[in-house]
Order: C-alpha cells, then sequence, then structure tokens
C-alpha cells in the first residue's frame, strides 16, 4: 500500500533518516521518502498506515494526517 503522511517536527536531515529508519523496523523491504521542507513522508509498505503511524510517533514525530 502506498500511504502519504504529514509529519510535524522534522527540523533536519537527522529527523528524516529518524523516521525512515522507524517505518524500516516495520517493513525492511519498505520504501520510504521523508520531506522535512514539506513536512510530508511517503511510504510504500505492507504495514498498516496506523503500524506506521505508531512507529513516526514513538521517534518523537507528530503525525496528522
Amino acid at each position: 500500500m502506498k500511504y502519504s503522511f504529514h509529519v510535524e517536527g522534522m527540523t533536519c536531515e537527522h529527523c528524516e533518516k529518524a523516521v525512515v529508519r522507524a517505518v524500516r523496523q516495520l517493513d525492511r523491504s519498505a520504501q520510504v521518502l521523508a520531506d522535512r521542507t514539506q513536512n510530508k513522508v511517503e511510504v510504500e509498505s505492507s504495514a498498516s498506515a496506523q503500524d506506521i503511524t505508531q512507529a513516526i510517533a514513538d521517534e518523537g514525530y507528530k503525525v496528522v494526517a
């Protein structure tokens, strides 16, 4: 499935990498693009949207949509 999330709190490259790493811990084959300038994370994964949202939140970022 393809998902697009609005994520608040990503301010640097490290933040982007933390989000990508969190999603890939759920699904190693996930395709993840985090863009701090647009507060956007795009994911193609077999994991559920709820699990992805929780993984991002566990890293300290707020998923708005």
